[in-house]
């Protein structure tokens, strides 16, 4: 089974995966975002896009999940706000330069080449001031049971990330244990990176 049709039989199950609960690390640091357009890749099912788009951000989601859009547009009109929805894969889909005033990533894994690709596209996407927010398993993470990718090609390692958004100022940048608790997939305490980082401003 390929990655596409993985992600589509398990949005497909019913529920929401990873629930219908915001990220703990971005509903700290959501007020760091500045009001404007937000990028939420690799969203999946909404929950995140959702949370910030109650919050009055002017939000757009991208996925390659068709069945996991259609759950997150479904979950905005039970939130009685709404989101945009792009189905694309972001190693091929243009983010425009200089267009969003934040960037959202939250459990988006994906393999070390396409990534590195995808967040040098985030850093020329983001507006001067734009800030980029990721949380996302480390690699120490394989030590636990309690959630994430088996790959280790998957999972990240701080210091390549940060070289990866070369561009940016780093405002956080830290490996931590914390207890993750997201639906059927993120259940107990593991190993995460967390990133907060600003575009130079002009």
């Amino acid at each position: 089974m390929n990655a596409h049709a993985k992600w589509n039989e398990r949005f497909a199950k019913e529920g929401y995966a990873y629930g219908q609960s915001e990220n703990d690390f971005l509903r700290e640091s959501a007020h760091l975002l500045p009001m404007g357009k937000i990028l939420s890749i690799g969203e999946g099912e909404g929950r995140n896009a959702v949370y910030l788009a109650k919050l009055g951000y002017d939000v757009t989601a991208i996925d390659y999940s068709e069945v996991g859009l259609a759950k997150a547009n479904n979950l905005a009109k039970e939130n009685r706000t709404k989101i945009q929805t792009i189905l694309a894969d972001l190693t091929t889909y243009n983010l425009e330069k200089d267009y969003w005033q934040g960037i959202v990533s939250i459990y988006f894994h994906v393999h070390k080449g396409e990534r590195s690709k995808i967040h040098s596209k985030c850093v020329e996407a983001l507006v001067s001031g734009g800030v980029f927010i990721l949380e996302s398993y480390s690699i120490n993470q394989l030590s636990y049971d309690t959630g994430g990718p088996k790959n280790s090609d998957l999972l990240l390692d701080l210091d390549e990330v940060l070289r990866e958004l070369d561009g940016l100022d780093i405002e956080i940048a830290r490996v931590t244990e914390r207890e993750v608790i997201e639906g059927n997939y993120h259940t107990g305490m593991g190993s995460v990176v967390q990133i907060i980082a600003k575009k130079k401003i002009d």
